[in-house]
């Protein structure tokens, strides 16, 4: 049947012309070219598709009946053929991103502000999840790609640092005086402290940090939110370990202060993560080389 494509293109555009000679303008074939195709198709199908009369040509019961079936298949060939085409130029399709509520609100917003407007055709799906949450929806097919906060240490996953960002103590007006100098680890155990909850990619980052080096953490306030943990701060209800690049506004307006630490916690990376032995859609590799860029 596949090798009868062509015939069938031929048969569909002599039906609708009704004419060997117009069929043969439209295709830019010979007429004697058009009706050989003809011939050969009717011959294969063991039916004669047309009558042939003085007044041009006709088709036959069983040739109304094949070209119900053949206009309607190549008119759905055609469309498949422009949603492709419509995808390759992204104007149609779906980005499905997976990614937390902090690196959504502080990161990654003005790079989907800026892919939308750029391809108004591709439908923007957000999962909301923790780093574990949003590595399981991209192994389950759920994600094209996941924006969430590292390490991650994943066999099946491409990992791609994107942002550097620096964990740091911070407190409001109430403690501002232990801003002064570096303060030691065992003072800072004793503070009431604010973190995020423990399943936190960032909580578990900063506990590590402190229990390498013989300290655990007993928080007074854990917290869902990032915005809680800068707003719980703020009213002095302690002091928090916060993301540097994503407090800027509350440091530099004066409502929160940074604490120096006499050892700083080692820089860490926001990244791209995407399944390794799976090809990204164009949209989502669009989108990944544009973040891959900052």
């Amino acid at each position: 049947m596949i090798g009868n494509l062509d015939l069938y293109r031929i048969f569909n555009v002599v039906s609708g012309s009704k004419s060997f000679s117009k069929a043969a303008q439209e295709l830019y074939m010979t007429q004697s070219a058009v009706s050989q195709a003809i011939r050969k198709l009717e011959n294969e199908l063991e039916i004669q598709l047309f009558y042939r009369t003085s007044k041009g040509i006709v088709l036959t019961n069983e040739g109304k009946l094949l070209y119900e079936y053949i206009n309607s298949a190549l008119g759905m060939i055609n469309v498949g053929e422009e949603k492709i085409l419509e995808i390759n130029k992204l104007n149609t399709g779906q980005l499905r991103v997976a990614v937390g509520d902090t690196i959504s609100r502080y990161f990654l917003l003005p790079y989907l502000e800026e892919f939308h407007a750029k391809y108004p055709g591709i439908r923007l799906n957000i999962l909301n999840g923790t780093t574990l949450e949003i590595c399981d929806f991209i192994k389950s097919g759920k994600a094209d790609v996941g924006i969430c906060n590292l390490p991650i240490h994943d066999e099946n996953l491409e990992i791609i640092p994107c942002k550097e960002v620096h964990d740091i103590f911070v407190c409001g007006d109430k403690y501002r005086k232990i801003t002064d100098k570096p303060i030691n680890f065992e003072y800072l155990m004793k503070m009431p402290l604010i973190l995020l909850e423990r399943k936190s990619n960032s909580r578990v980052y900063v506990e590590n940090f402190f229990n390498k080096r013989g300290f655990q953490i007993s928080p007074a306030f854990e917290l869902g939110s990032y915005d809680l943990v800068l707003e719980f701060t703020k009213i002095n209800l302690g002091i928090s370990c916060v993301i540097k690049e994503f407090s800027k506004d509350y440091l530099e307006r004066g409502d929160l202060y940074e604490i120096r630490l006499e050892e700083e916690i080692p820089k860490r990376s926001i990244g791209i993560c995407y399944l390794k032995n799976v090809p990204l859609s164009r949209a989502a590799g669009k989108f990944v080389e544009r973040i891959h860029k900052v």
